[in-house]
């Protein structure tokens, strides 16, 4: 089974750093991308950074040098750093990767974790 598993999420108050991860484990081959969204209540899910495997890395404007992600020691695994974190960065944080699978059983493409929630308190 693909399966893309995040974790570091939590209770913050503003001012504080939370560290993502995003684990990817299964048949894969390769990994063209790999990064993050959010999605807030009643809002439209948005790109928080993607680190691409040539090296690009593409994030939302909003970032502003406060997160920053990398590619973790960890085989198939990310990092998202956030700091100086705000209240309007609560949202459930979504990892997601383009994915080169080696069981012809499931799809190349796009992978979705379940997310994991972040709160910021003020």
């Amino acid at each position: 089974q693909v399966q893309l598993v995040e974790s570091g999420g939590g209770l913050v108050q503003a001012g504080g750093s939370l560290r993502l991860s995003c684990l990817a484990s299964g048949s894969i081959s390769s990994i063209n991308a790999m990064g993050w969204y959010r999605q807030a209540p009643g809002k439209q899910r948005e790109l928080v950074a993607i680190l691409k495997s040539g090296g690009q890395i593409q994030h939302g404007d909003f970032v502003k040098g406060r997160f920053s992600i990398r590619r973790a020691p960890v085989k198939n695994t990310v990092y998202l750093q956030m700091n100086n974190l705000q209240p309007e960065d609560t949202a459930v944080y979504y990892c997601n990767a383009d994915l080169v699978l080696s069981d012809k059983s499931w799809q190349d493409g796009n992978y979705w974790g379940q997310g994991t929630q972040v709160t910021v308190s003020s």
